[in-house]
């Protein structure tokens, strides 16, 4: 695999994960990590985030979503299949 090769992520967060401020707290780590991708509150109460990136800074965003922003209590992360295509930047779903 070459170094310079984006990987795909996506995941659905479980927890105490909506109005903690997760969505804006993804962004703004998916921007500080030139990363593309999508997060999103979903009915059910959790989020799910899709990003695309270097290996490293992949990898860097997956470990954070272990934790989230102060106030958010991630009780489990599920590695979801990735999606065929994201947007070219990171952005907020609604």
């Amino acid at each position: 695999m070459c170094a310079d090769q984006e990987i795909l992520k996506a995941f659905k967060v479980y927890g105490m994960v909506q109005g903690v401020g997760f969505r804006f707290w993804a962004h703004r780590e998916g921007r500080r990590l030139a990363l593309r991708g999508i997060v999103r509150n979903c009915y059910d109460g959790t989020v799910e985030i899709a990003f695309a990136g270097s290996p490293d800074a992949v990898q860097a965003m997956s470990e954070r979503l272990k934790t989230g922003p102060p106030g958010a209590h991630v009780v489990r992360l599920e590695e979801l299949p990735p999606p065929d295509e994201l947007p070219g930047d990171f952005q907020i779903g609604f």
